[in-house]
Formats: structure tokens, sequence, C-alpha cells
């Protein structure tokens, strides 16, 4: 692994230069004046021919407004997301936090506004082709104006969310980012739960045992805080859910996916019927570890030749390079986002774990956080998320209102990219190394089809038996393993299985967005389908790929889908997905069997 030294911090100078910065504080201000202005043209909507310029205003306003208030948002999540000690990031993100209440207030009016004149508003959509450009937009908001409570209320619920659900996700993070355990006794070294969760990447197997195991006896004295987190945040959903009038948290899920309960059954049912194929693979990398089967801490274990290390240096070479044969402008934008420092490499205590891309609408600008650790894996992490900071590149003209898409489509971009770095190196690389890629990319698919399938089975029980009253973390640690052994079967060590991984996994503490799973397991077979369509059409394609990108904020997922000839109803869309890892493994397996 390459020296934490030569790893870069990201610059954030180019949205503002600190919290101090003039241009930062002029956008709080410019937050509150715009909130209140918008708040008052809602208030006094006209009749008759003057509504079509009441909407217009309205939507310029709403355009302005979320655009300060995202860009402040993204900004001081940033700050405090790379050293959750610093307290005067914690402090701004909870003064912005309270500022951007306002927006809530403006979301929840605006529905009210628009349901209130849904005749006229349609009329519009037809008449005015400026309006028709946001028909989409506006007739989702006025759907989720149905699922509203009073003004009143939503008022007092945005008010809470800073001191209620919030609250949960940051406890949550604030104790993954610090809890450590001592590595070494003689010395009294420590390492972070995230340290020891990067170790299990490493190629000797008795250190991923040992980072393992101390990571559960780290966990373990910290379970009855993040408990409380869990329970927190899932009682403060079901509350809020039955409120609004969902049936649960799935159906909010869905929708906010912007897809249908068919295509998510279909989904599910494809996954569960993958479960024998990644278990093959299993007992397949357990044959190349020379080992009986494969424990949690195997699941990461390098295997073949791709045991071997990048420094940051080499991985934006290559990056760019990969990024530049699909694209030559998606290559340009690579090269400028390692050249800007655009991303914030280096793992660190008090930084939070595993990686992101955040955009800045007013900068025009996006960074990434990832926790680099030198393996092919790490690599095609930045790629992943380089893959999404593109997708924002490829919208941040449009309106915002366009450009508010779903977590299925916000992968789509991030498989993508990797997909393309995966298969331009697979191509290119020895024979040798190619059972290592192999089972770098099979490694990935479990995770997508199997992992996830299993916290999507974990959440749903949480959300069953949450309305009845509180899990302890005995509670929680019984029904994640429950759910590990139904995905992982035989494929896992049935005694070294990770009873934590609902403390470990941050998804499973947004208070606004349940079931974050699926949607990931969505974008790597979209994504996969995209990468099959490119191989056949050829170059012409990236230009397709790029508005594909641009349709993602403004229709739902299944017509998006269906423009490129994806029923995405359908269980035999997302066997087709899964097909490239069956292929892939008959090759891994024959290069397995080959080596020994």
């Amino acid at each position: 692994m390459p020296g934490s030294s030569t790893l870069p911090r990201w610059d954030l100078s180019p949205v503002f230069a600190g919290f101090d910065d003039p241009a930062y504080l002029e956008a709080k201000a410019d937050c509150t004046r715009l909130a209140d202005g918008t708040l008052a043209l809602i208030g006094r909507p006209a009749d008759g021919a003057g509504f079509g310029p009441w909407l217009h205003g309205l939507l310029d306003l709403s355009e302005r407004l979320h655009s300060v208030g995202q860009t402040l948002g993204a900004y001081t999540y940033a700050r405090y997301s790379v050293d959750t000690r610093d307290r005067t990031a914690m402090t701004e993100l909870n003064v912005v936090e309270e500022l951007l209440l306002s927006l809530q207030k403006v979301e929840v009016a605006f529905r009210n506004a628009l349901a209130s004149r849904s005749d006229e508003v349609e009329r519009l959509i037809t008449a005015d082709p400026a309006i028709g450009a946001f028909a989409f937009n506006l007739r989702e908001e006025m759907l989720w104006a149905k699922k509203q409570m009073s003004p009143e209320l939503e008022d007092l619920a945005a008010d809470l969310q800073r001191s209620g659900g919030d609250a949960w996700g940051r406890l949550q993070e604030m104790i993954s980012s610090t809890t450590s355990a001592i590595w070494d006794e003689k010395t009294g070294e420590r390492k972070t739960v995230i340290q020891l969760r990067n170790m299990a990447f490493d190629p000797d197997r008795s250190v991923r045992e040992k980072a393992f195991r101390k990571e559960l006896e780290a966990w373990k004295a910290v379970e009855v805080p993040v408990a409380a987190a869990l329970n927190g945040v899932k009682g403060w959903t079901v509350t809020l859910n039955g409120r609004r009038g969902w049936e649960g948290a799935l159906e909010k899920s869905v929708e906010q996916a912007r897809i249908t309960r068919a295509t998510l059954d279909a989904l599910i049912g494809a996954m569960e019927e993958a479960q024998p194929l990644f278990r093959r693979y299993l007992a397949a990398k357990a044959r190349v570890l020379g080992i009986k089967a494969c424990a949690f801490y195997d699941l990461f274990a390098p295997a073949g030749s791709s045991t071997k290390t990048y420094t940051f240096e080499e991985v934006s070479s290559f990056i760019v390079e990969k990024f530049g044969t699909f694209s030559a402008e998606m290559g340009a934008f690579a090269g400028k986002a390692f050249r800007e420092n655009w991303i914030d490499a280096e793992p660190r205590e008090g930084k939070v774990g595993g990686a992101y891309c955040i955009d800045f609408p007013l900068a025009g600008t996006a960074r990434v956080l990832c926790n680099f650790e030198g393996s092919f894996s790490s690599l095609t992490t930045v790629a992943h998320e380089l893959g999404h900071a593109y997708h924002h590149e490829v919208i941040k003209d449009l309106p915002i209102l366009q450009t508010s898409y779903p977590m299925t489509l916000a992968e789509t971009a991030s498989i993508f990219a990797e997909t393309v770095v995966f298969e331009d190196a697979l191509a290119s690389c020895t024979p040798q190394e190619k059972l290592g890629l192999l089972e770098l990319h099979l490694q990935d698919g479990c995770q997508i089809i199997v992992d996830i399938l299993s916290r999507f089975h974990f959440e749903r029980e949480v959300f069953a038996r949450r309305p009845k009253g509180e899990l302890g973390p005995g509670e929680f640690c019984s029904l994640m393993v429950d759910a590990q052994k139904a995905t992982y079967g035989e494929g896992l060590d049935p005694g070294a299985l990770h009873p934590y991984m609902w403390a470990v996994k941050g998804h499973y503490y947004s208070a606004g967005l349940s079931f974050y799973n699926f949607p990931y397991a969505f974008g790597q077979l979209f994504g996969l389908g995209l990468y099959a369509a490119s191989r056949k059409e050829g170059p012409g394609f990236a230009e397709t790929y790029r508005e594909i990108l641009r349709e993602t904020g403004r229709t739902g997922a299944v017509e998006l889908c269906a423009r490129v000839g994806f029923d995405i109803e359908t269980i035999d869309f997302w066997r087709d997905g899964i097909s490239v890892f069956a292929r892939h493994l008959e090759e891994f397996e024959a290069l397995a069997a080959a080596g020994r």
C-alpha cells in the first residue's frame, strides 16, 4: 500500500475559501432571502392569465434557492466528513441544516400549491413549452403532495429533523469514524474500525482474521449507542411514514427510486435466483486460497495475481486512459478531476469510512471522498465515484429541478465507469493476471447481488419488527446473521459471519432514504446492460450514453430504460445482466483449475 503521504486531500477552495469566506456568508444570507421570497410568492398565487407568470416566477426562485441550499449543505458536510472531530465544521453543519429547514417548508408549500391548481398546471404543461419541459417533475411534485401531512405538521417534522432522524445518523458516523481497538499489545498501537476493515484486503489470512476479530471486539464495545441510533432512525421513519399515508418504508422507497413494485419484484427475484451462482464462486475462491471454506474476512482476500498494489499516481493515469477509450470527453474530465485535486483519498482518524461523490451546484463542480488502500478494488472505487462526478458534469447546465435523479439511476453512471475500467483492464492483462481480475469482478458482483440482498432482507425484517418496540443489539446481530445465512448459504463458513454489519453500514441510518441497498443492484445490472450495448454500437454509443445521463432527472426509470430497449419489469432483463457474471465465473473456474 502506498504511504499515506502520497495520497491527496481535496481542494474545496473553488466552492468556498472557508467558513469566513464572504461568498459563504453571502450564500447563507441568500438562502434565507430566497426562501422568504419563494414562500411569499406561493402565498399569493395568481388567477387566470396571471397563473403562467406566477409559476414561471416560482420555478425561477426555486431554482436559485435550491442551488444555494444544496451547495451550502454539500460544503459543510464535506468539511465535516473528513474530520468529524472538527467542532467548527460541526457547528457550521448544524447552522446550515437549520437554514435548510426553509427548503423543506418551501417544498411542502410548493407541492400543496401545485396540487391545489393541478388542472391549471396540466393546462400550462400543454400550452407553454417552457413549463412543458418540467412536465415530469411537476407531476411528480403533485404526486408527492398526496403523501404529506398538513403544512403545520410538516413544518414541525422539519424542525425536529436535526435533533431527531439526522442526529441518529450523525451519532453512527461519529462512532464509526472514531471507534478503535488495540492492534499491538506491546506498543499500544490502535486501529480504527475503518482501518481494520481496510485490512480485509490484506493477502495474509492471519492478518485478515486478526483485523476481523478486533473489529468485532470494537463494535461490541459500542453496540449499545449504535443500536440506539438504529432504533431511533427506524422508529422516526416508521412514525412519519405512517402519518404521511405510506403503507411502509418499502412502498416509499420504490416511489423514491422512480420504479414500480413490479420492477423491484423482478430485480429481487433475479437476485434470489443468482445465489447458487455466487456460492459456486465462493467455493472456487476457497480452492484458490487453499482453504476449506471462505470466512467473512476472506470476501475481499486477493486471489490470483491481483495482489498488485497501485500508487495513486498510477490510478490516475490508468483511469484517465481507460475512460478515454470509451469517450474522449470522459477521459478529459477524469484528467481534470485528478489535476485539480477533486479527490480526498487518504484514510485517517476522524474521516468517515467508505466513499462518496458530492456536487456543488453554485460552483458547477463535484468532489470525491474515498479511503484508498492501493488495491485494484480501491482503484475501481475511485472510478466508480468519478462516474458519479461525470454524471454531474453532464447535467450541471440543466435547471436544478431536472437534475434530481433517484438512487437507481444515480448508480448507472458509477457502475458504467467501473465496468469501463474493469473490461479494458481484463482485455489487456496477461493470462496470469486474468484470474485475479476476474476474481475482483466476481467479488464486486457478490457484494452487489449477495451482500446487498442480505442487507435488503435485514432491513425489511427490522421494519417489520420496529413498530412493536425497540430491538436490542443482540437482536440486530441475530437478524443480520440470519440474513447472511439466507444469502451466502454454504458459500461462507457459518461460524465466521459478520453480526455487526448493521453497525458498519451508514446507509441504514438515513432518515429520509430507507432501503438504500437495492438501487445498487439496479445500477450494477443496468450499467452492465448499457456497457454491453456500447460494445455492440461502438464509439457512437458515447453520445447515446451522455443523453441517457441527461434524462435521469426528468423521467422515470421504466420509461428511460424502455428508450434503450430494456423492459425492467420482467425478470429476464435482470437475468441478462447476471449472465455476465455467469460467463466470468466459468472462465474463473477454468483458470483456477488450470492453476492447480
